[in-house]
């Protein structure tokens, strides 16, 4: 069966791709070829089921901030689709967003499924081939054309884009092709931690700046306290800045977590000589300051020596600075990792150096294009990675698009 352009995945980067392909040239004969059952299965289960579409970062140069690879490739990429762009799109096709407080946008809708629904009622106006359950077993470049056979069928295409997103077995094959693959590690993770102090404390949030000890490893923001450790923003950021370092740690390190980021140890040691003069008589572990959570606060007190029934007036030197230090940089052990949610990152896939992020296509085959995770991008959570979908798959579109 021949196709003018076959994309390879059926993701959002894939869905993407085809639909604005089809639109640049409505003459184009186009086939998206999934392994899956279904299609856009990431799309469905991404932010708790709402679909985190992009972020609102409006700064192509803020916006790269976010991407602990790719960063510099995505700067032109940015210039030509951002996020405001990724709005008028969807208005366009009746799917509004919202943004919350944290910058994340969202359909109004507060559901995937409109995401879903529209790219999929824009492939049946398009008129674009969707094939489910069919692994790609070869990929041939033919000269000419491509040819691609699969587990049902052989298809052959002028050209073809890649967005299969972290798929071994298209890496392998890429490989095949002369491209190289950065092996994946996993991004995106929680902490496991078991720790007296955080034992009975799941549930709780708090802003907090936390270092990986000996590295240079370091971020700041929501922290959350779960039932197998410490997730959250901070930690989700720090595991994707430092996805290569902590896999090859095989996820054995210890954290600092400062509860009061912005302030010094010396500065709350000052402060809390201060509040031992001012609340002399109260019981220090019943009254939490510095706005912190009160069980956080009893708990840090405790892991400190003072007793639930101590006041300020009765504490000594030593209890001051091991309150000091457990507020300030308290030490945890990591003992291994686990998934976010269902929403599995990876860090590798395609050298970016045998890209063109003019075109995304490869600088060593002719008619191949790449488009979102397949390449070695990925980002900190928030709609990032989404957004890095749709720019390359713009992009992508318009180069398969050309005569």
């Amino acid at each position: 069966m021949n196709y003018e352009i076959i994309v390879i995945g059926g993701g959002a980067a894939g869905f993407f791709t085809a639909i604005n392909a089809a639109e640049l040239k409505p003459s184009a004969k186009i086939l998206i070829l999934e392994r899956g059952k279904d299609v856009l299965t990431k799309v469905r289960i991404s932010g708790g089921g709402r679909c985190n579409v992009t972020h609102a970062e409006f700064i192509p140069n803020n916006l790269i901030k976010n991407y602990p690879r790719g960063e510099k490739e995505l700067r032109g990429p940015f210039h030509q689709f951002m996020t405001g762009d990724t709005i008028a799109w969807f208005e366009e096709r009746g799917v509004e967003l919202k943004t919350e407080e944290d910058g994340r946008m969202f359909p109004v809708s507060d559901t995937s499924e409109t995401i879903i629904n529209c790219f999929l009622a824009e492939v049946q106006r398009l008129k674009i081939d969707v094939r489910k359950s069919e692994t790609v077993k070869t990929i041939r470049d033919e000269e000419d054309f491509w040819e691609i056979e699969t587990s049902k069928a052989t298809y052959s295409a002028e050209k073809i884009v890649i967005a299969t997103g972290s798929n071994p077995r298209i890496w392998k094959l890429l490989e095949q092709l002369g491209h190289k693959i950065t092996p994946a590690v996993p991004s995106l993770f929680t902490f496991n931690i078991e720790d007296k102090r955080i034992k009975e404390l799941p549930g709780i949030s708090t802003y907090a700046e936390v270092k990986v000890q000996g590295e240079k490893l370091q971020e700041e923001g929501p922290l959350l306290i779960t039932h197998w450790g410490l997730s959250g923003p901070a930690i989700l950021k720090l595991s994707a800045w430092g996805a290569r370092f902590l896999n090859k740690r095989n996820y054995q390190f210890k954290i600092a977590v400062n509860w009061l980021p912005g302030s010094s140890s010396e500065e709350v040691l000052e402060n809390l000589k201060q509040l031992k003069i001012a609340l002399a008589r109260q019981q220090v572990a019943k009254n939490a300051q510095f706005e912190l959570p009160k069980r956080l606060w009893q708990s840090l007190a405790e892991a400190a020596g003072i007793t639930e029934r101590e006041t300020w007036a009765n504490l000594n030197k030593s209890q001051l600075l091991a309150f000091t230090s457990q507020l300030t940089r308290a030490e945890f052990e990591v003992n291994g990792k686990s998934t976010f949610k269902e929403e599995f990152v990876t860090a590798g896939g395609v050298d970016l150096k045998e890209v063109n992020f003019k075109t995304f296509e490869s600088k060593l085959r002719k008619n191949l294009v790449f488009a979102g995770e397949v390449l070695n991008i990925d980002a900190v959570t928030g709609g990032f990675n989404f957004q890095n979908a749709w720019t390359g798959g713009f992009i992508a579109a318009k180069a398969v698009a050309a005569k």
